[in-house]
């Protein structure tokens, strides 16, 4: 006989009490959800964006929760100086626990109408601010032998995707830093892990000018036939960030509905 599993919206909690998370595009389209389900989790999120629509409606949804532990800093991060002295600032006091690198920009258009400038600002934002605070939350995670490292990748890394050569380029520059800082910082207690989200309903989402055409060509190849949601995310980045994943590191989680199977 079949059985009929139910469906639930419930976002399964590993504890993350106290633990100090830094989460950069905090606001964003999954950042939202996925930040409000850490706080859930018990964690003191300290977030960096620069939208201030998105932020607001961040911080007016984390009131709702019982207890406040939720900080944003509103940092351009294609501004090297302005990060870093804010992450100097950020340290000061106490070191992070987990570190998040989720921010992205996402220019759409061929390549030959890219220009080199162009390619270095998504590479400041999308990659050397990865770095940036990877740098300086580092030394705290050592000293105490724990740490987790989460980058937020793209299955467009996988290819088949046009027009967004830019953002392509530094989604693998994420793939990469992520195995090799595994590698170098696993002596330390130290797991850095990528998660590579699919097709997510999002603002990103409006760079394609049919919606409904693109929804269905997501679902066409997607192995599970719904849209992911930001619990299909926050999920995975709990455990990640999680004491029950100590053994698993350098490894990219690809979080698309079965679309890309390697």
């Amino acid at each position: 006989m079949n059985k009929t599993i139910p469906q639930t919206d419930q976002i399964n909690t590993f504890s993350l009490t106290n633990r100090r998370i830094l989460y950069t595009g905090a606001a964003g389209g999954l950042g939202h959800d996925t930040t409000l389900a850490l706080l859930k989790a018990g964690a003191h999120v300290v977030g960096i964006d620069n939208d201030p629509e998105k932020i607001a409606k961040l911080q007016a949804a984390a009131k709702s929760l019982p207890e406040q532990r939720l900080n944003i800093v509103q940092v351009d991060l294609s501004n090297t100086n302005a990060l870093e002295k804010t992450l100097s600032e950020l340290i000061r006091d106490e070191p992070f626990d987990v570190l998040i690198n989720n921010a992205a920009i996402y220019p759409s258009k061929p390549f030959e109408d890219f220009t080199l400038e162009e390619f270095r600002t998504v590479q400041a934002v999308n990659v050397d601010a990865a770095i940036i605070c990877a740098k300086a939350l580092l030394p705290g995670m050592r000293s105490r032998n724990w740490g987790r490292i989460i980058n937020v990748s793209s299955i467009t890394f996988y290819g088949g995707w046009e027009n967004l050569a830019p953002y392509v380029q530094s989604k693998g520059a994420l793939v990469g830093l992520t195995r090799a800082w595994a590698r170098e910082f696993g002596k330390w207690g130290i797991t850095v892990n990528a998660i590579a989200p699919g097709a997510f309903p999002t603002d990103a989402e409006k760079i394609h000018p049919n919606p409904d055409e693109y929804s269905q060509y997501v679902l066409d190849h997607q192995s599970i036939k719904r849209r992911g949601e930001a619990k299909d995310i926050a999920n995975v980045i709990q455990f990640l960030a999680s004491d029950a994943v100590g053994f698993v590191t350098g490894q990219t989680v690809n979080v698309d509905g079965g679309w890309i199977m390697n």
